[in-house]
């Protein structure tokens, strides 16, 4: 009987959120407050009461996201006894973080370079990511290495349902052939990018040196990474899994499966939405999932 938690990664904000927080906990205010200082602008302002295009902004999106995942994980206490943690995407930040893998200040710190770096990719090499529904994850790979522009496999969220990452005319042709293969969606997203793609190279150069730069501790339980999938506690293996996840591909599904086959038979999603809890339950209909925000 283990408890994993999990933690959402970018497309999970909304207006308000964080709000309850900051003004129930004195402990929450606090390190919202700190988080304002690092971050030389009042992020609480965007989260509580900016718009939906203000949080869409990559370069705030991620700082949101984070700080509103870690401190709920904070405010639990001593309540907050992970045997795992794990995070998609961004999330894997808040996941390290809540571990006590990385400090508060370093975590946000690394999240708001990330934000930067990949903000700067996405200005100087506009590229796309899409949605598919309804194929196997052999059949996606199959057709985008058929593809010779840059498109690859880059979330597998759970069975059938994959995000491909990539050029904007490349994701244009994978998903005609998606549909041509029987996908029962092809859907090009909004964003800015192509996340977790080979066009994401920049960014990794630029990030890596910030990794470097930082001290991981071990951490307080095993963190399961979207590059490996396995549970890492080896400070030197997860820098460098956290170098490689920005042009790998985010492996939810295999990392949920490897943390039932360790022994997690409930999943508590802190943060923003409820998105992994459908994941999870999409992976495998036997765990208890539930969520707090």
């Amino acid at each position: 009987m283990k408890k994993a938690y999990v933690f959402p990664g970018q497309g999970a904000q909304f207006v308000g959120m964080g709000k309850e927080l900051y003004e129930t906990s004195p402990l929450a205010k606090e390190l919202f407050e700190k988080a304002n200082e690092i971050l030389g602008f009042r992020i609480t302002e965007l989260m509580f009461a900016g718009t939906d295009e203000d949080l869409r902004q990559t370069k705030v999106t991620q700082p949101a996201i984070f700080l509103h995942s870690v401190i709920l994980a904070k405010t639990l206490g001593e309540a907050f006894k992970p045997d795992m943690t794990a995070g998609h995407s961004l999330g894997e930040f808040s996941a390290l973080v809540a571990a006590e893998a990385l400090t508060f200040e370093d975590g946000l710190k690394l999240v708001y370079a990330r934000a930067l770096a990949m903000q700067k990719a996405c200005e100087a090499n506009p590229s796309t990511m899409a949605a598919i529904l309804g194929l196997t994850d052999e059949k996606v790979e199959e057709i985008c290495s058929a593809i010779d522009d840059v498109v690859v496999p880059a979330n597998f969220n759970c069975p059938g349902q994959i995000v491909i990452s990539g050029s904007i005319s490349g994701i244009e042709k994978a998903c005609e052939l998606m549909k041509e293969a029987g996908a029962k969606r092809a859907l090009p997203l909004k964003v800015g990018g192509a996340f977790h793609s080979p066009l994401m190279e920049p960014a990794r150069v630029e990030l890596k040196q910030a990794i470097e730069a930082t001290e991981i501790t071990t951490p307080l339980c095993p963190v399961y990474q979207n590059v490996s999938t396995i549970g890492e506690t080896n400070p030197a293996t997860i820098k460098q899994n956290l170098i490689a996840q920005l042009t790998s591909p985010v492996k939810w599904t295999q990392s949920v499966q490897q943390m039932i086959a360790d022994g997690a038979t409930e999943f508590v999603e802190l943060g923003p939405g409820s998105v992994l809890q459908g994941l999870v339950s999409k992976i495998n209909r036997e765990v208890a999932v539930s969520g707090k925000q």
